[in-house]
């Protein structure tokens, strides 16, 4: 038996599965939301909310770079650094916009996707940062884990 100690560590592609798998696919979903939407109305109508509509551009890619991070958390800490990255800057900018469309509603004239704290968007965007942080800080703990001591059984990911 070789003494490989990357054989003993769960893998993060091994648990990229159950909630994991649901986090990253409503975050995928999201991104193509978002950005398909805000590139549709940038072209069409940028004219009528140019602040709204670049901010759901920066949002949807936001969301693109967060999934691609969160896939490849497990393959080095710039993809984990990049993870936390593009969640913080999500989490603050759903509060900061949401937070603006309440107290200075004339700065939008129409909603982004984080106006309301995405209100448009059944708050998905303020919910998903939360999650994702919390699946980070879980599956860091879960990385340094060996397989004996982890049971599939009572994975939440």
């Amino acid at each position: 038996m070789p003494n490989n100690e990357s054989a003993n560590v769960v893998t993060a592609e091994s648990r990229t599965s159950g909630l994991g798998r649901v986090l990253i696919t409503v975050y995928l979903i999201l991104a193509l939301a978002a950005t398909l939407r805000a590139v549709y109305q940038l072209i069409s109508k940028f004219d009528e909310a140019p602040l709204a509509y670049s901010l759901s551009l920066v949002s949807g890619l936001v969301y693109i770079v967060a999934t691609f991070a969160l896939l490849k958390r497990g393959q080095g800490a710039v993809w984990r650094t990049l993870a936390w990255s593009a969640l913080i800057f999500e989490m603050a900018g759903v509060l900061i916009v949401g937070t603006l469309s309440l107290l200075v509603p004339s700065l939008f004239a129409h909603d982004s996707v984080w106006s309301y704290f995405g209100s448009g968007y059944l708050f998905v965007p303020l919910v998903l940062p939360i999650l994702g942080m919390i699946w980070l800080v879980r599956d860091g703990a879960r990385q340094k884990l060996p397989v004996e001591d982890h049971d599939e059984s009572e994975s939440l990911y």
